[in-house]
């Protein structure tokens, strides 16, 4: 897949289920979440495109536990040697140690999402998905180093019980996790969440924001109006 160029320092490589973002740090590279397993020889692909090698990423942030968020992290983790950051209350997910908890229900447009995501996934083979350890656990209101800028985290639950977004304020960027998604131009409410009040109340916290650039898992980008465009979102609506 062609890797988009969102801003100056970030990418958006587009793939099946679950997009991968760079960010170019001070240092190398960032790469948040690691779409579905086995997609760490696309993810490495791309970091070459940009003139990175893998001992250059130096951070992967996993915005939550999901297996289209976290598939390859422990591929690329041997692959690049890089420190695992993510949300507290998904880490214990993410290393294996409690089970994933599913949605109790879906509404009627969620399930036919669900079953032809599953149909797709389906005519693919996947590896097996590995767990793997958490080095930096993210809290409300952390910080990250080395992105040339401030790296605000934001505990945005909902969709997990761990969802974590990321903003960088003085460009405007924003990572919402799987909180938002895009499609048709618009910005939707994510399907499949646990709590879907909660994942409003998420959602509405990040549009009070008015980033400026919105990077999505699913979706495009949005490259510029982002606020806009989440102000004109109806995510109450969305899904049912």
């Amino acid at each position: 897949m062609d890797l988009i160029q969102v801003t100056a320092t970030v990418w958006q490589l587009p793939l099946p289920v679950g997009h991968v973002h760079f960010v170019r740090l001070l240092d190398g590279f960032a790469v948040i979440d690691t779409s579905v397993p086995g997609s760490a020889p696309a993810v490495l692909a791309a970091l070459a495109q940009l003139g990175g090698r893998p001992e250059d990423v130096r951070q992967i942030v996993l915005t939550h536990s999901h297996f289209d968020h976290m598939g390859s992290a422990a591929d690329l983790v041997e692959a690049t040697g890089a420190r695992v950051l993510a949300g507290a209350v998904d880490a214990a997910v993410i290393r294996g140690e409690v089970p994933q908890i599913p949605p109790t229900t879906y509404t009627p447009a969620e399930y036919a999402l669900h079953q032809q995501v599953l149909a797709d996934l389906g005519a693919t083979s996947l590896p097996p998905l590995r767990h793997l350890p958490v080095d930096v656990e993210l809290y409300d209101g952390d910080t990250l180093d080395g992105w040339g800028e401030p790296v605000h985290v934001l505990y945005v639950p909902g969709h997990t019980s761990g969802d974590i977004a990321l903003h960088l304020p003085e460009s405007g960027v924003l990572f919402p996790g799987d909180v938002i998604a895009t499609a048709g131009g618009r910005a939707l409410l994510g399907p499949f969440n646990m709590d879907r009040v909660e994942a409003l109340a998420s959602f509405r916290r990040l549009a009070a924001l008015e980033p400026e650039v919105l990077c999505v898992a699913h979706g495009e980008p949005v490259l510029s109006g982002a606020g806009a465009v989440l102000r004109a979102a109806t995510p109450d609506a969305d899904w049912l």
